[in-house]
């Protein structure tokens, strides 16, 4: 009788949950266009037997098929709901409500913790506040000796590789990316150029192809994947990645408190013994402003620093490779780049901080790039409250899919957007422009805060390939497949020739 009773009472208890989710949720969210939903499984089936290196294809075309207003889909009974027109954008990214990142950032979770790309709320707005400083244009300007030193190094690997044959660069630029984040980051040099097989990158590459390799998956409880051969390798690379860090961290709180009081050979002895250099690094600043663990623990430090280096090296390096990769396929373009590079920098081969503000046509380049190929092509955001958009009704708890490629690249906004002209960003062809067009670093409380850092890391090292080699590229835009992993990159990397100019 009374597992009668509460069988009958769980029976009205979920009709009642069912019938509230369905008036607050589930109506309102049909009323917008998108591929029919299947109860339980949602709207995903569209990717069943779809091939990795057609994810990115499908997903365009149901953009073309069901926007440019705002449609959704459904992740098992998870609504999401797609923007791609800037006015609609510009609702969620210039609030400071709607700043909570969608669920399936939590994958990076176990290397990234509750740093500042996957934190929200209160933790969220110390933590910026706390680092923002940190990226004032003079400290960057400290950071520009290490970007010249890594791309002097880069230079001398690209010289043995300058010989007229096809190959992939793509690696090559992430291994100097890599060296500078790490350096300008932690203030520990990595040596990923000149060893790249150490323990730490190796990690680095591990983590970089798990993550996107659990995105591309239906949800995998942590119990099982822990028992599959990619649960292994995380558990392993996040020891090495989280162990690393750690380690900088105390050494370097121990050199920072005893500076004062120990001998300078002693204080060079320990530098040297963790690689750490002399100049101020992001980690410096974190341990100044922590107050001793007051303010930031030593576990949100490393969270932090972590974040650095997962953000810092792979969106630089999509977007420095992308822009190689039109330039070379555009030699008109990179002639014209070639120029302006030459008549700036005269008889250096790397530019230094004062020469990055007369690079005019170099930065309508990369931002060009960074139209057609935004390094991270979508956000996703969960709203917490309910919001109107044209005549529909969000409610609260739905993810909301940013679209930032798809913005840059509708025709409404950028004319033949297929076609590669950094004359869009003339300063004369910009205005008139909605602010909320271009964001290819997102835009609002919760943009990039390293935005400044990854412009001037580009500008230099695309100025000094450019002015030292003639790029080729191997590979027509038009043929190449994308993938929408962690970053935007094209799957085959980028494949070109080098020719040295003089």
């Amino acid at each position: 009788m009374y597992l009668t009773v509460l069988a009958i009472i769980l029976v009205i208890w979920y009709c009642l949950s069912w019938f509230k989710w369905k008036k607050t949720v589930l109506d309102p969210i049909e009323k917008l266009p998108g591929v029919p939903r299947i109860p339980i499984i949602g709207t995903d089936y569209i990717f069943i037997g779809v091939a990795k290196t057609d994810i990115f294809d499908l997903i365009c075309k149901q953009i073309r098929k069901f926007g440019p207003g705002p449609f959704r889909t459904w992740s098992d009974n998870k609504p999401g709901v797609h923007l791609t027109k800037p006015e609609h954008l510009e609702i969620i990214m210039s609030s400071s409500v709607h700043i909570k990142k969608g669920h399936q950032y939590e994958l990076v979770h176990p290397w990234l913790g509750l740093g500042l790309l996957t934190s929200s709320g209160s933790r969220w707005q110390l933590h910026r506040k706390l680092i923002t400083p940190t990226f004032h244009f003079k400290i960057l300007e400290n950071f520009m000796h290490v970007m010249e030193e890594k791309t002097k190094i880069l230079l001398d690997i690209l010289d043995k590789k300058a010989d007229g044959i096809s190959y992939n660069i793509y690696q090559d630029i992430t291994h100097c990316t890599l060296d500078i984040i790490c350096e300008t980051a932690m203030g520990v040099n990595v040596n990923a150029m000149s060893n790249p097989d150490n323990e730490f990158i190796q990690a680095v590459y591990t983590m970089s192809d798990i993550i996107p390799w659990k995105m591309s998956r239906p949800y995998i409880p942590e119990f099982i994947f822990n028992i599959l051969p990619q649960g292994y390798k995380s558990r392993h690379a996040l020891k090495v990645l989280h162990g690393f860090s750690e380690n900088i961290i105390s050494s370097r709180k121990k050199i920072l408190q005893n500076k004062s009081s120990r001998s300078e050979k002693e204080s060079s002895d320990a530098d040297e013994l963790f690689g750490i250099k002399k100049r101020l690094s992001l980690l410096d600043m974190l341990l100044e402003a922590s107050e001793d663990g007051k303010i930031l623990s030593d576990a949100d430090i490393r969270e932090e620093v972590d974040t650095f280096v997962f953000e810092g090296h792979d969106t630089t390096t999509s977007s420095i490779s992308w822009t190689l990769l039109l330039l070379g396929n555009h030699p008109e373009i990179q002639e014209k780049l070639y120029q302006e590079i030459k008549e700036v920098l005269q008889d250096k081969s790397i530019p230094s901080f004062n020469n990055l503000p007369e690079f005019k046509y170099l930065e309508c380049v990369i931002k060009e790039s960074l139209r057609m190929f935004p390094s991270v092509p979508f956000i996703i955001r969960t709203i917490e409250q309910e919001i109107q958009i044209d005549q529909y009704k969000i409610p609260a708890g739905t993810d909301i899919l940013l679209h930032i490629y798809a913005l840059h690249n509708s025709p409404e906004y950028y004319p033949n957007p297929d076609v590669f002209d950094p004359d869009r960003f003339l300063p004369e062809n910009c205005v008139g422009r909605h602010p909320y067009s271009y964001i290819p670093f997102s835009a609002g409380p919760r943009n990039c805060i390293g935005q400044k850092f990854a412009m001037y890391e580009e500008k230099t090292i695309l100025a000094s390939i450019i002015k030292r080699y003639k790029v080729t590229a191997m590979e027509r835009i038009k043929d190449i497949k994308v993938i929408p992993d962690i970053v935007l990159r094209p799957i085959n990397g980028v494949l070109v020739t080098l020719q040295k100019r003089e």
